[in-house]
Protein backbone atom coordinates (compact mmCIF):
# COMPACT_ATOMS: atom_id res chain seq x y z
CA UNK A 1 0.00 0.00 0.00
CA UNK A 2 1.16 3.30 -1.05
CA UNK A 3 1.67 6.38 1.49
CA UNK A 4 -1.25 8.30 -0.05
CA UNK A 5 -2.87 4.68 0.39
CA UNK A 6 -2.15 4.71 3.78
CA UNK A 7 -2.74 8.77 4.41
CA UNK A 8 -6.16 8.37 2.96
CA UNK A 9 -7.26 5.62 4.83
CA UNK A 10 -6.19 7.05 8.13
CA UNK A 11 -8.36 10.01 7.30
CA UNK A 12 -10.58 7.77 6.94
CA UNK A 13 -10.11 5.66 10.76
CA UNK A 14 -10.44 9.75 12.38
CA UNK A 15 -13.18 10.59 10.42
CA UNK A 16 -14.77 7.27 11.49
CA UNK A 17 -14.13 6.85 14.65
CA UNK A 18 -15.85 9.08 16.50
CA UNK A 19 -17.76 8.84 19.83
CA UNK A 20 -21.39 10.49 20.74
CA UNK A 21 -19.97 10.89 24.34
CA UNK A 22 -16.70 10.59 26.18
CA UNK A 23 -15.94 10.71 29.60
CA UNK A 24 -14.64 8.94 32.71
CA UNK A 25 -16.35 5.73 32.29
CA UNK A 26 -15.43 5.54 28.20
CA UNK A 27 -11.88 5.85 29.02
CA UNK A 28 -11.77 3.22 31.44
CA UNK A 29 -13.11 0.63 29.61
CA UNK A 30 -11.40 1.35 26.59
CA UNK A 31 -7.89 1.98 28.20
CA UNK A 32 -9.16 -1.77 30.08
CA UNK A 33 -9.45 -3.62 26.72
CA UNK A 34 -6.04 -2.27 25.37
CA UNK A 35 -4.37 -3.14 28.83
CA UNK A 36 -6.24 -6.78 28.39
CA UNK A 37 -5.11 -7.06 25.26
CA UNK A 38 -1.78 -5.84 25.87
CA UNK A 39 -1.53 -8.91 28.98
CA UNK A 40 -2.60 -11.50 26.34
CA UNK A 41 -0.43 -10.86 23.56
CA UNK A 42 2.75 -9.89 25.96
CA UNK A 43 2.56 -6.30 24.45
CA UNK A 44 5.44 -4.25 26.37
CA UNK A 45 3.50 -0.63 26.18
CA UNK A 46 1.68 2.08 27.56
CA UNK A 47 -1.22 3.44 27.62
CA UNK A 48 -2.42 6.77 28.24
CA UNK A 49 -5.72 8.50 27.59
CA UNK A 50 -6.61 11.59 28.80
CA UNK A 51 -8.74 15.05 27.32
CA UNK A 52 -6.80 18.23 27.19
CA UNK A 53 -7.44 19.20 30.41
CA UNK A 54 -6.65 16.20 32.73
CA UNK A 55 -5.33 12.06 31.96
CA UNK A 56 -8.18 9.86 32.38
CA UNK A 57 -6.92 6.18 31.86
CA UNK A 58 -2.74 5.40 32.46
CA UNK A 59 -1.28 1.85 32.52
CA UNK A 60 2.25 0.63 31.89
CA UNK A 61 2.47 -3.25 30.85
CA UNK A 62 5.23 -5.58 31.64
CA UNK A 63 7.74 -4.73 29.07
CA UNK A 64 7.90 -1.19 28.91
CA UNK A 65 10.15 1.01 29.70
CA UNK A 66 11.20 4.58 31.21
CA UNK A 67 10.84 6.18 28.12
CA UNK A 68 7.52 5.10 27.03
CA UNK A 69 5.76 7.54 28.72
CA UNK A 70 7.67 10.60 27.11
CA UNK A 71 7.46 9.24 23.87
CA UNK A 72 3.35 9.33 24.55
CA UNK A 73 3.61 12.71 26.66
CA UNK A 74 5.45 14.00 23.09
CA UNK A 75 2.69 12.49 20.45
CA UNK A 76 -0.36 13.71 22.96
CA UNK A 77 0.74 17.12 22.27
CA UNK A 78 1.37 16.87 18.27
CA UNK A 79 -2.14 14.92 18.80
CA UNK A 80 -3.28 18.29 20.46
CA UNK A 81 -1.51 20.96 18.55
CA UNK A 82 -2.71 19.36 15.07
CA UNK A 83 -5.62 17.75 15.79
CA UNK A 84 -5.18 14.32 14.01
CA UNK A 85 -3.47 11.39 14.44
CA UNK A 86 0.50 10.93 14.96
CA UNK A 87 1.03 8.42 12.23
CA UNK A 88 -0.77 10.61 9.70
CA UNK A 89 1.40 13.14 10.68
CA UNK A 90 4.81 11.26 10.40
CA UNK A 91 3.38 9.64 6.75
CA UNK A 92 3.02 13.33 5.70
CA UNK A 93 5.87 15.22 7.33
CA UNK A 94 8.29 11.95 5.98
CA UNK A 95 11.30 12.85 8.33
CA UNK A 96 13.31 10.57 9.51
CA UNK A 97 14.65 12.04 12.08
CA UNK A 98 11.42 12.48 14.01
CA UNK A 99 11.88 16.30 14.16
CA UNK A 100 9.30 19.23 12.68
CA UNK A 101 10.64 21.43 10.33
CA UNK A 102 12.83 24.29 11.74
CA UNK A 103 10.04 26.71 10.54
CA UNK A 104 7.10 25.18 12.81
CA UNK A 105 8.78 25.76 15.88
CA UNK A 106 8.35 22.90 17.87
CA UNK A 107 10.88 21.63 20.36
CA UNK A 108 11.76 17.92 20.15
CA UNK A 109 11.76 17.72 23.71
CA UNK A 110 7.91 18.10 23.87
CA UNK A 111 6.72 16.93 20.21
CA UNK A 112 7.64 13.97 18.28
CA UNK A 113 6.75 12.40 15.16
CA UNK A 114 6.13 8.99 15.98
CA UNK A 115 2.74 6.96 15.47
CA UNK A 116 0.54 5.85 18.52
CA UNK A 117 -1.47 8.92 19.21
CA UNK A 118 -5.00 9.16 18.07
CA UNK A 119 -7.72 11.86 18.51
CA UNK A 120 -10.37 11.44 20.46
CA UNK A 121 -13.27 12.86 18.21
CA UNK A 122 -16.91 13.70 20.16
CA UNK A 123 -19.71 14.61 17.54
CA UNK A 124 -20.91 18.22 17.71
CA UNK A 125 -17.63 18.84 19.94
CA UNK A 126 -14.27 17.97 17.73
CA UNK A 127 -11.29 16.89 19.20
CA UNK A 128 -11.42 17.11 22.82
CA UNK A 129 -8.52 14.35 23.78
CA UNK A 130 -6.09 11.36 23.03
CA UNK A 131 -5.16 7.89 22.93
CA UNK A 132 -1.67 7.17 23.22
CA UNK A 133 0.14 4.10 22.83
CA UNK A 134 3.78 3.70 23.32
CA UNK A 135 6.31 0.82 22.91
CA UNK A 136 5.81 -0.77 19.74
CA UNK A 137 6.83 -0.36 16.06
CA UNK A 138 4.79 2.71 15.25
CA UNK A 139 2.40 1.56 12.97
CA UNK A 140 1.53 -1.35 15.47
CA UNK A 141 1.12 1.37 18.01
CA UNK A 142 -1.17 2.92 15.82
CA UNK A 143 -2.83 -0.18 15.05
CA UNK A 144 -3.54 -0.83 18.21
CA UNK A 145 -5.59 2.10 18.95
CA UNK A 146 -7.46 1.98 15.85
CA UNK A 147 -8.70 -1.88 16.63
CA UNK A 148 -9.61 -0.79 20.20
CA UNK A 149 -11.57 2.06 18.71
CA UNK A 150 -13.25 -0.33 16.17
CA UNK A 151 -14.27 -2.63 18.51
CA UNK A 152 -15.32 -0.39 21.11
CA UNK A 153 -17.64 1.85 18.83
CA UNK A 154 -18.42 -1.64 17.34
CA UNK A 155 -17.26 -0.48 13.77
CA UNK A 156 -16.15 -3.70 11.62
CA UNK A 157 -12.27 -2.90 11.54
CA UNK A 158 -11.55 -4.75 7.93
CA UNK A 159 -12.09 -2.15 5.92
CA UNK A 160 -10.39 0.52 8.53
CA UNK A 161 -7.30 -1.40 9.86
CA UNK A 162 -3.70 -0.58 7.88
CA UNK A 163 -2.39 -3.60 6.32
CA UNK A 164 0.89 -5.24 7.49
CA UNK A 165 3.76 -2.97 6.58
CA UNK A 166 5.44 -4.04 2.86
CA UNK A 167 8.61 -5.06 3.70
Amino acid sequence: MAVADDIALIKRQEETLVFSVFDEAVAFKLGSAIRDRALAESLPIIVDIRTFDRPLFYAAMPGSNASNPDWARRKINVVKRFLKSTYRMVLEQQRPDRTFKIGEGLDIADYVLAGGGFPVTVEGAGVIGVIAVSGLPERQDHGVVVEALCDHLGIDKLGLILPPEEK
